[in-house]
């Protein structure tokens, strides 16, 4: 079977560039399809091919008309699933072939691509459903059934098995297909820092279950570990100088960290690594941080989300502003670049937004990352909100736009956001 993996291109708007002239907000998103790399390395007796879109945002119909896949698979975040319901009608009307959508937004929210031009939606981690898929339909079952597979069935529910995932559910056996975007590679650079970067998975899932988050449903709210010598052969097959591990949590598990610390030095493995972890994860293994940054460990991503206890405590962060001050002390002491991010919520007054800007600057965040408080579908916050919802067109979750009302004039509001990004770029140079 010849199966063709889409990266969909750049293609949320924005909000305050359309109304208001402001351009310096929009989100561009680009960077190395892991995912998808992941569940072309678990077909590896097919053949496979991966178009990134936002690389080459006009290449569909010449990867179409050159390859003739059988199968298509696509994977979209929320902000891009209505582009991938509009590839995927061009992409019926242009040959027959399986269409499968899966991604974020699939796991999310899988009935909104329960639509005519699809075939199948993978809920969940796709690795193992995906492989399960293309064995049956390449060996003549036309209706396989397959826990975190869904048909699709327009006009009617869609039905299918939960999926129990486990560390199989993650590249363990097979490694990603690295290799498939060799042509892309160049473009997959962290612009602030100028560094070219590769992506490995290490976790998978989060122990915690923040309001807004919508990772949950991606691997059925468990938390899940890869093996340390995966991990060393994913590290081995790039050529990358910086390693991004892209694990919601690669702390989550501290013992599981410090083990694969230890690996990597035994590896002789000299790269530098950039990867996320909580404030109270900081506070309570400092140790842990210590012996990441000896085997080089370089910058890590904190979300520190709010400055107000309150606003923390509603979004269910279980965390505190103090453990967050706690956790900066100790980074910056550990020589750590901070990335910070935090969540701008549309209620937000002036003050809000000068106690903000005054925090980062005077605790001195190397890279602060602002984005404003999105209800994104399937989570726990858009079921709390729905009713304030104000902008249901998905292109603008981009987690840029405001899609509740805002409590300052709306250009005020954005004008006061756009400030807070240019002072953060400017932290960044210096």
């Amino acid at each position: 079977m010849k199966i063709l993996f889409i990266n969909p291109p750049n293609c949320g708007r924005s909000i305050p560039e359309e109304r208001y002239g402001i351009t310096s907000i929009k989100q561009i998103f680009r960077g190395e399809p892991l995912s998808l790399e992941v569940l072309a390395g678990n077909v590896g007796d097919h053949e496979t091919r991966i178009l990134d879109l936002k690389v080459k945002p006009d290449g569909l119909q010449s990867a179409l008309k050159a390859f003739k896949p059988d199968l298509v698979a696509m994977t979209a975040m929320t902000c891009e699933a209505q582009t991938v319901v509009k590839l995927a009608g061009e992409i019926r009307q242009s040959l027959p072939t399986t269409i499968v959508v899966g991604g974020v937004h699939a796991s999310a929210d899988p009935e909104f691509f329960n639509r005519k031009m699809i075939d199948w939606i993978v809920i969940g981690l796709g690795k193992q459903s995906l492989r399960e898929l293309v064995t049956a339909l390449a060996s003549g079952v036309a209706k396989p059934l397959i826990p975190g597979v869904a048909a699709t069935c327009p006009g009617a529910p869609l039905h299918y098995r939960q999926r129990t995932f486990s560390r199989s559910d993650l590249p363990e056996q097979q490694l990603p297909r690295y290799d498939l975007v060799d042509q892309y590679r160049p473009h997959y650079t962290l612009e602030t820092l100028g560094l070219q970067l590769g992506l490995v998975v290490s976790a998978a899932g989060c122990p915690y279950d923040c309001s807004f988050c919508c990772i949950a449903p991606l691997t059925g709210g468990k938390y899940l570990t890869a093996s340390s010598e995966t991990v060393i052969r994913a590290i081995g097959c790039l050529q990358t100088p910086v390693i991004r591990l892209v694990d919601a949590n690669t702390f989550g598990n501290p013992g599981h960290a410090l083990k694969l610390a230890d690996a990597i030095e035994a590896a002789g493995i000299k790269k530098q690594f950039l990867a996320d972890v909580r404030s109270d994860t900081v506070v309570r293994h400092p140790e842990l941080l210590k012996r990441w940054r000896d085997i080089g460990l370089r910058a890590v991503v904190v979300g520190f989300e709010e400055i107000d206890d309150t606003a923390l405590g509603a979004m269910n962060k279980e965390n505190t502003t103090r453990c967050n001050l706690q956790a900066i002390d100790i980074l910056h002491q550990l020589g750590l670049t901070i990335v910070g991010d935090f969540i701008i919520s549309p209620d937000y007054t002036e003050q809000q937004f000068d106690k903000l800007g005054a925090f980062v600057k005077k605790q001195q965040i190397d890279l602060p990352m602002h984005t404003v408080l999105t209800p994104l579908p399937g989570t726990r916050l858009h079921r709390q909100l729905r009713e304030q919802i104000s902008i249901h067109d998905l292109d603008y979750y981009t987690l840029t736009n405001a899609v509740l009302p805002t409590r300052l004039d709306e250009e005020l509001f954005y004008n006061r956001y756009a400030v807070l990004l240019a002072e953060g770029h400017r932290a960044a140079k210096v």
